[in-house]
């Protein structure tokens, strides 16, 4: 029997003739799939194929034994992302559900032990334990978590672990993960702890000429020849719905494709209804169409927020040309949305804004160390007397760090000074680690030398903080690039440094200069007395009375 012409939009089945591959999304999707403890993160806009590629991928892992659980976070009603704990045991209970199971979830849950513990303990003791084939669980639609940050920052880590345990425990090999969003993940997680940097990641790409062409060709559009195709993507470039669209319309005769092209922004045309949906959707965000239009103004979009640009990106209006440039998807929404307009009689006010948060950015490049992305020294010498002063009228201490990275002469010799900078650069992603109040100070003050800067803080605390300090940098590990012809390799190196620690209650009859020297040649012994070390000022060495 002959198959239906689908309608777009709609998921194509697995066995559709007009599902189009692009190779080797799905074939590398396959094999990850049969990897023990896979994980698979499937990325793209809005109507770029997810759905079909994803209802292929369960086809396949049906057709190896395994066992499927789908969970979809657009099915999740608002008050269950209200708390963690309500969160995880919806999500654990639709897993349960799904495989036939009855969830007998009190038994596994313990309070005392937290949520996260006991999800996993469900699935571990649970589960698991209740299945013989490997369980393949996708899920769909993560970004919807993304918007829910306390939530997020949680449940994301706690896939990130099930991942991690099936390297060391066979039961978590049974679990497969299947994670599809269609944004960029702008959540902030720990590098350890992120699910977004291990596994596979597929990005689903549009359709290029070849695959336009056999897709026409599954449409029965046999005329439908290369000048054609470079005609219609020129238009709506290669995104999988539009082609979808206008290839449907062309093969059910309803209009000819001079017209189509003719009518494409026209509130007539074929593709009016997808046009003003993303128009509905930029006139309710001021915020987001404003984004919009810098991009089809200029193509320079440093100044638009991640997040912004995130969300343009998941309606798929966007393409990245560079690292700060962006580009209208495709020729057709440039040509629709400078029509529409919609913020013209608001220029003279954006202009302004762009203007002021120019130069905000401005001041803050003038402030930041541009290699490590910390303050540098002119923002450490403004921000020392502000803080020497403030001190001194409460008359509470301040404590000044000063660390050096211990040998980093040798380092840049041996690995290259590129290596040096990327090691410059995470020593002080270290350092800042762990600093957590808002009002002390990380800075690059020279060189392999950092400073930070610790208002209200006795010798004690000062101590107890660079010693934090040095067992981190000491811990971390240093990644090392090597590039050649043929392969990338990441060599990993440590490092230690020296700390340097002098405090004080602010005087008038002393000044900066004295705490910074007292500081400067306390780094200095600890240099002297072997590296790797603390040494606190005999000179400035204020305590607490009730610490000493």
């Amino acid at each position: 029997m002959e198959e239906n012409i689908p309608l777009p939009g709609d998921p194509l089945p697995f066995n559709s003739r007009f599902y189009i591959e692009r190779p080797p999304i799905e074939s590398d999707a396959y094999k990850e799939l049969s990897k023990p403890g896979g994980l698979l993160r499937i990325r793209a806009s809005c109507n770029m194929g997810k759905s079909s590629l994803m209802l292929r991928l369960i086809h396949q892992a049906m057709n190896q034994g395994y066992t499927i659980v789908s969970i979809d976070f657009q099915q999740a009603d608002s008050q269950i992302f209200t708390s963690l704990d309500k969160f995880l045991r919806w999500f654990c209970i639709n897993v349960a559900r799904q495989l036939s199971l009855t969830p007998n979830l009190n038994d596994y849950w313990d309070e005392d032990i937290g949520s996260k513990v006991s999800a996993s303990v469900y699935f571990e003791g649970y589960l698991l334990k209740q299945i013989q084939s490997p369980l393949v669980l996708v899920l769909n639609e993560v970004n919807y978590i993304f918007e829910h940050l306390q939530i997020a920052k949680d449940f994301l880590p706690l896939l990130r672990s099930w991942h991690e345990k099936a390297k060391q425990t066979k039961i978590w090999q049974k679990l497969r993960l299947v994670v599809i969003h269609s944004t960029e993940v702008y959540i902030p997680l720990n590098v350890n702890q992120s699910p977004f940097n291990v596994g596979l990641c597929l990005k689903i790409p549009e359709f290029n000429a070849e695959q336009v062409t056999e897709f026409a060709r599954q449409h029965e559009l046999n005329w439908f020849d290369s000048s054609a195709v470079k005609q219609l993507m020129e238009l709506v470039g290669g995104h999988p719905y539009l082609i979808h669209l206008s290839l449907y319309h062309l093969q059910q005769q309803k209009i000819s494709f001079p017209e189509l092209l003719a009518t494409a922004i026209s509130h007539n045309g074929i593709y009016s209804n997808h046009l003003r949906y993303l128009l509905t959707i930029l006139q309710s965000n001021k915020e987001l169409s404003e984004a919009f239009y810098q991009v089809i103004d200029s193509q320079k979009s440093t100044h638009i927020s991640a997040n912004l640009i995130y969300r343009l990106d998941s309606l798929g209006l966007i393409k990245k040309l560079g690292s700060d440039n962006f580009q209208p998807a495709c020729e057709m929404y440039r040509l629709f949305f400078q029509k529409e307009n919609l913020i013209a009689e608001n220029n003279t006010s954006i202009r302004l804004e762009q203007l002021e948060e120019e130069n905000e950015r401005l001041k803050f490049l003038v402030n930041i160390d541009t290699l490590t992305q910390i303050a540098n020294r002119r923002y450490f010498d403004n921000r020392f007397q502000l803080e020497w002063e403030r001190m001194e009228r409460t008359q509470e201490p301040i404590a000044l760090i000063l660390a050096d990275i211990d040998k980093f002469k040798l380092f840049n010799d041996t690995y290259g000074h590129q290596a040096g900078d990327d090691c410059l650069s995470q020593v002080a992603q270290a350092i800042s680690s762990v600093i957590k109040r808002a009002d002390d100070l990380v800075a690059r003050y020279g060189g392999e030398e950092f400073a930070i800067i610790l208002s209200q803080t006795d010798a004690k605390g000062a101590i107890i903080i660079a010693e934090e300090i040095r067992e981190k940098v000491k811990l971390w590990q240093i990644k090392i690039s090597s590039f050649t012809k043929y392969s990338q390799e990441i060599n990993i190196a440590k490092v230690t440094i020296s700390l340097g620690v002098a405090c004080i209650i602010p005087q008038a009859s002393l000044g900066l200069k004295e705490l910074f020297e007292a500081a400067d040649q306390a780094l200095y012994q600890a240099k002297q007395v072997g590296r790797d070390r603390t040494i606190l000022s005999s000179k400035f060495c204020y305590y607490k009375p009730s610490d000493k």
